[in-house]
């Protein structure tokens, strides 16, 4: 006998981990994380080694269409992805009143809004009525104006007039020139592109996983990314690079380094930038964007190099057998600071690259016509029995 959609409640015998911790829900072939051996990859590839090799618009291309392209297909899809920075003009005239309204809680709040609103300006239907062309040109569309809505956000906050979009740039570029309004060094445009290429995805985080449920509703790809916006202002996920370096802030000198960080772990605080839930060695992301923070070199990388080994030897001495390695938001923060970046950007530019993760998850789950319908076990005051109907 059919069920009509109603799912039975999980079996009080069945064991649930806190958060779905190592809960299967689906398959994917966008890539894995392989928390034991510190390697992540996407797709077939090595992700570090893609962030060391290729641009952000080669990567971005594999996650949509599923190859890496070659030196012609990298152009074209260049230029195409360029063409669509430039926003419709109802959403450019929302986002004075969109960046006042938040001005008080960043970028991130006023993206939800702008894009709600590029959906709707952009005609975006649900995805269940869409064939997967019309999906990706969506998915592409809205990824390509994220970082143009940010920029614009940020400088309509700080009282700045918005900087257009140039198609003459490649994304790291354009988008450092969109924020600071002149064209950006060389060495800091591959320093950011190679942090965006970083964290395009990685696994079922709490944003790509919000995302995935929104699609598999047949939801448009708009309302897709609003909710995985949502889940990323969450300062458990995406908060914790500007958060890093406050943690430095905070320690301020050498000799305070030690008192600073036994204080805290004898109270049993989270040391920011530490840590990670999957990871139980190195973060990859940490160690590849600590090579590049050395290779700018300078007080700030001196100093979060010997706050990471300090961090590192105190707790093998106070919490033997737990280990705890610097995470992708604590060398992120000093690469960022380095290249210029405002700390209230931080987790914007995260949301610039994860968007491309996030299309790319959204497509995969558009082609499973089945909606995300988990169980919870009730655990409240006993419910009356229900009383059996007659006839």
């Amino acid at each position: 006998m059919p069920n009509n959609g109603i799912t039975s409640p999980a079996p009080a015998s069945v064991a649930v981990p806190r958060g779905l911790a190592g809960v299967v829900v689906t398959d994917t072939a966008l890539g894995d994380v392989r928390g034991r051996e510190g390697f992540y990859h996407y797709r077939q590839f090595s992700a570090v080694e893609l962030a060391q090799t290729r641009s952000f618009e080669d990567v971005w291309h594999l996650m949509i269409y599923g190859w890496l392209p070659d030196a012609a297909e990298s152009a074209a899809f260049a230029a195409r992805t360029a063409a669509l920075r430039v926003l419709p003009e109802p959403v450019a005239a929302a986002l004075p009143a969109l960046a006042g309204a938040g001005a008080g809680s960043g970028p991130l709040a006023g993206l939800r809004s702008a894009l709600s609103l590029f959906g709707a300006a952009r005609g975006f239907r649900p995805l269940y009525d869409l064939d997967p062309d019309q999906r990706r040109e969506d998915a592409l569309a809205v990824a390509a104006v994220v970082p143009t809505l940010l920029t614009a956000l940020h400088r309509l906050a700080a009282g700045q007039e918005p900087v257009a979009p140039r198609a003459d740039l490649s994304c790291a570029a354009n988008y450092l020139y969109m924020l600071g309004g002149c064209e950006p060094e060389p060495e800091r445009v591959r320093a950011v592109e190679q942090y965006l290429i970083s964290t395009v995805d990685h696994g079922f985080n709490a944003s790509t996983f919000t995302a995935r449920v929104i699609a598999s509703t047949g939801a448009d790809t708009a309302a897709c990314l609003v909710g995985a916006v949502g889940a990323l202002s969450g300062p458990l996920h995406g908060g914790a690079p500007s958060r890093a370096l406050d943690t430095l802030d905070a320690i301020g000198t050498p000799d305070r380094i030690d008192p600073w960080i036994r204080e805290r772990v004898l109270a049993g605080e989270r040391i920011m930038g530490f840590g990670h839930p999957v990871y139980r060695t190195e973060d990859p992301r940490s160690h590849m964007l600590r090579g590049i923070a050395e290779s700018f070199g300078g007080p700030l990388v001196d100093f979060a190099i010997q706050v990471e080994g300090r961090v590192e030897a105190i707790l093998a001495e106070l919490k033997p057998g737990r280990e705890l390695h610097t995470n992708v938001e604590f060398y992120a923060g000093v690469v960022m600071e380095l290249c210029g970046l405002p700390r209230t950007m931080f987790t914007p530019t995260f949301a610039a690259a994860r968007v491309v993760g996030w299309s790319a998850n959204i497509l995969e789950q558009a082609a499973d016509s089945k909606i995300i319908r988990p169980a919870a076990r009730y655990v409240g005051p006993p419910a009356p029995e229900p009383v059996p109907t007659v006839g």
